[in-house]
């Protein structure tokens, strides 16, 4: 796994906390420029990050605080949004003040290592490790090292069609991403090829069974429900049925050739809890095709890194 993790993967492991207590192991990592993490208190007045490390201050110039602050590419946002989190960072220096010794830390510098020896590296079909950072409409940032930003759309977290990736993710959760591409340093990244194909979801369920989904979809000729992140199946229209309620389905037929399921709805009833555990089906680090579609299916939902 690569050293370069998302913000929070560090924090209260042993290796990091034996360099954060100790005067000569911080005065050691300005020398091996050593990503450490510690929880960030306050931005203060002047955007500056304050944080807490045993013993001593620690000190996030603003213009250390992320990559693209100085030149105004990146918004201030980006530093108040860390107050208490864990932030990355390296020891520039240790000083002293009237106030005692103070470390001074960039967040920039980890950053620009990351890209650097990590991003810049990868290649299209990577598996690499993520965290949400926030959700929005069109779908899911994640870090995907340093607190580097990058966006998972909506339309490619899963097969199964949602409404808002809420309905699949929640803030601070620890996900898998594949990289769709790499262009000028921006990183585009799909989730769906690690939620299984057809047949490997269809295999979890059998005929006759009774099991609970979550409706997707309600349209004219019948209701969407989804059994799992990759698959759903159809059932008849029904007038008392909306989206995202959770349904019983009773299994009516499994149809490999023509990747449907055909269902029937016991009842419906609203549900606030939503179940966002993920199954992988792929646990390599790099995948260099997926194909959704079975194999007795003449119709081809495929990728290709």
């Amino acid at each position: 796994m690569t050293e370069y993790l998302p913000e929070g993967f560090l924090f209260g492991t042993a290796e990091n906390d034996s360099c954060l207590r100790s005067f000569q192991a911080l005065s050691d990592c300005i020398q091996t420029k050593k990503i450490l993490e510690a929880p960030c208190l306050v931005c203060d007045s002047q955007h500056n990050l304050i944080v807490e490390m045993p013993g001593m201050r620690g000190i996030i110039p603003r213009e250390e605080g992320a990559v693209g602050i100085a030149e105004g590419t990146t918004k201030d946002i980006a530093l108040i949004s860390r107050v208490n989190k864990p932030v990355c960072f390296v020891v520039k220096e240790l000083s002293r003040d009237e106030h005692g010794v103070f470390a001074v830390l960039s967040r920039k510098e980890a950053q620009l290592m990351c890209e650097r020896d990590y991003i810049s590296n990868l290649l299209s079909g990577d598996v690499i490790p993520a965290r949400v950072t926030h959700l929005e409409q069109f779908g899911c940032f994640v870090d995907i090292g340093c607190g580097i930003p990058s966006l998972i759309p909506i339309d490619l977290i899963s097969v199964s069609r949602i409404s808002h990736p809420s309905d699949r993710f929640f803030v601070g959760q620890d996900i898998k991403a594949v990289i769709k591409s790499v262009e000028d340093g921006r990183v585009c990244l799909t989730h769906k090829e690690l939620l299984g194909t057809w047949q490997e979801n269809a295999d979890m369920f059998e005929q006759g069974e009774t099991v609970t989904g979550i409706v997707r979809s309600v349209e004219d000729y019948g209701i969407f429900v989804e059994l799992a992140p990759n698959l759903a199946g159809l059932a008849e229209p029904r007038e008392d049925i909306r989206v995202n309620q959770h349904a019983s389905v009773y299994i009516k037929a499994i149809i490999p050739e023509k990747m449907k399921i055909k269902l029937i709805i016991v009842n419906a009833f609203d549900n606030t809890y939503h179940n966002n555990e993920l199954n992988y089906f792929i646990d390599s680090d790099h995948i260099d095709s997926w194909v959704y579609s079975s194999e007795s299916c003449s119709k081809r939902i495929e990728t290709y890194f």
